[in-house]
């Protein structure tokens, strides 16, 4: 006689053997290459995947369904620490006295990462450490709604000041310079010549790295007009072309080629980078704009992929037209300051995507401004009156200093302006009687001072700005233009100061808090609050809405730290 459970247990056997041939059938699926991709005017064979450098590897699926290869080596067990994130130390300016420095001058700076990564730290609940934290790129993130040039305009910009008390210290002014780019129709853009360079080595298998660099870069293309083309580099063990060069009417070729990749290996980013120039190269448009979006977590770690070598292939790159833009992706690896570095001797900008709503502002909000250029080489000289200043301090833009002689030096590289896109600095002015001390030197011997006149009355100072315009699509005069403007003095309460004054002016204190700046003074997260929701204003995009809930949210993490001397008063 059959014991009573014989039945089920057949069925149990036969559920097991079902389900392993499902599985089965499933892995079959997942190594089967994709049909060929058909297209109205051609067909276009889907570009293969770079080879892996292990002769076996895994597929892994995340959450969204992303694949992943992984090397058989089982390196991909060993997640890179999270003290791998590298950032250039910062030296914050203090205060110079206008009898012994006069002038300041800076290159312009359009990047705006540092809040974007400083965003996915505070949304995982820690404060970021100083030196991630440059407070040009914090205040530069916004749009201030700023009016751009006339229609008639000889500039491609237009130039904006404001004065007003510094809200830490209310024996100080502060002085804001803005530049406002020409807002530009897409349909009106010359054609791109883009190169996608990717990064998908082991260190991208994350799914805040290559999962989210692919649904970002979807959205470029979803931006690609018909004359635009794009091709696509990637990089692991070595490098390797996966699309030619196409139009950006093909959009569901590049789509597929982006879907198609996998992250595995090591880092030749040098030989990717040299691979990428070469491509732009090769169909280089002189009509056009040429230019290199490299999108990695920065970590250039195998072959000949030293700085000063990168850096000198892309400034000859730069030199013949080909640009170069960055987008830093992913936690734990993030090479910040060579990222910044390698897009600043591009001529290029360097964006963090922490979001794929952050990647929809990048590639579609400010689609223009992240890919065309309307100004090259951007300087800034500030001149101080010493009738009325006695010191001052230029905000943030520590890695943007340049010696006064630059200025007029048209062989100097500076920032670039991208259609569309705003500058804006702050200057803390020391006046004539404040009790601020500023650092001086010994009286000199041979040297006779100087005594101001007054003959410039009201004049608080005086702005001189650099450029060199576009002379075509992609193309620049070898031979900067001077645009000046003189600043007067204003006593007015910050809190009577315009809205982008105020508001600009709150991003900068709260940058300054995070820093733990010597100079915050009075600064506090309340103040902060205070002066963000009086200037949050029409906020079409939640952005500045955005702002004020992360202030709150590093206010509850300085109360944590117990650091009420910082971020909080008692």
């Amino acid at each position: 006689m059959r014991p009573p459970f014989f039945p089920t247990a057949i069925l149990f056997l036969i559920a097991i053997f079902v389900f392993a041939a499902c599985a089965d059938r499933e892995l079959e699926r997942a190594n089967e290459e994709p049909e060929v991709s058909q297209d109205n005017d051609r067909q276009v064979s889907a570009p293969n995947a770079p080879p892996s450098p292990y002769p076996e590897s895994r597929v892994l699926r995340d959450a969204t369904g992303f694949e992943i290869v992984i090397g058989s080596d089982d390196s991909w067990r060993y997640a890179p620490p999270a003290d791998r994130e590298g950032y250039a130390h910062i030296e914050e300016i203090g205060f110079r006295r206008v009898a012994d420095a006069p002038l300041s001058t800076f290159s312009i700076d359009v990047d705006r990462a540092s809040y974007a990564n400083t965003r996915r730290m505070l949304n995982d609940g820690r404060l970021p450490p100083p030196d991630a934290v440059r407070i040009e790129e914090f205040v530069n993130y916004f749009d201030y709604h700023y009016d751009g040039p006339k229609e008639n305009s000889d500039h491609p910009f237009e130039v904006h000041t404001e004065v007003a008390t510094a809200p830490w210290n209310d024996e100080h002014q502060l002085v804001r310079i803005a530049l406002q780019g020409e807002r530009i129709e897409t349909d009106n853009l010359p054609p791109a010549n883009l190169v996608f360079l990717i990064d998908v080595s082991g260190s991208m298998n994350s799914h805040d790295k290559l999962p989210l660099l692919v649904r970002s870069f979807q959205l470029l293309v979803d931006e690609l007009r018909p004359e635009d083309r794009v091709a696509m580099v990637v990089y692991a063990g070595a490098a390797g072309l996966v699309l030619e060069p196409t139009s950006g009417a093909q959009k569901g070729v590049i789509r597929e080629a982006l879907d198609r990749l996998r992250a595995g290996g090591s880092t030749a980013g040098g030989a990717g980078l040299r691979l990428a120039y070469d491509t732009a190269r090769r169909y280089f448009n002189p009509q056009g704009n040429n230019r290199v979006i490299l999108a990695s977590d920065g970590d250039f770690n195998v072959g000949a992929s030293s700085d000063g070598e990168m850096i000198r292939l892309i400034e000859e790159e730069r030199d013949n037209g080909i640009f170069l833009s960055v987008l830093g992706f992913g936690t734990g690896n993030l090479q910040d300051s060579k990222m910044e570095g390698i897009a600043d001797s591009g001529n290029g900008n360097y964006s963090y995507i922490d979001s794929i709503r952050e990647a929809q502002r990048v590639f579609v909000r400010e689609f223009g401004g992240t890919l065309f250029a309307i100004a090259k080489d951007v300087k800034v000289q500030v001149e101080f009156n010493p009738a009325h200043v006695a010191g001052y301090r230029l905000i943030g833009y520590e890695n943007r200093m340049l010696r006064d002689e630059e200025f007029n030096d048209d062989t100097r590289d500076a920032g670039e302006l991208g259609a569309g896109l705003r500058v804006t600095a702050l200057y803390e002015i020391v006046p004539h009687g404040a009790s601020t001390e500023i650092p001086s030197v010994d009286p000199l011997r041979y040297q006779t001072a100087s005594e101001s006149t007054g003959e410039f009355g009201d004049e608080l100072l005086h702005v001189n700005l650099r450029y060199k315009p576009a002379t075509g699509p992609g193309q620049f005069s070898d031979t900067s233009v001077l645009l000046s403007e003189a600043v007067m003095q204003a006593d007015s309460d910050i809190e009577h100061a315009s809205e982008s004054f105020r508001f600009a002016t709150a991003v900068a204190e709260f940058g300054m808090l995070l820093r733990g700046s010597q100079y915050a003074g009075d600064a506090s997260m309340e103040d902060v609050l205070a002066l963000a929701r009086s200037a949050q204003g029409y906020d079409s995009d939640g952005d500045r809405g955005e702002f004020i809930q992360l202030v709150q949210l590093a206010g509850r993490l300085f109360a944590e730290q117990q650091s009420p001397q910082i971020g909080m008063r008692e």
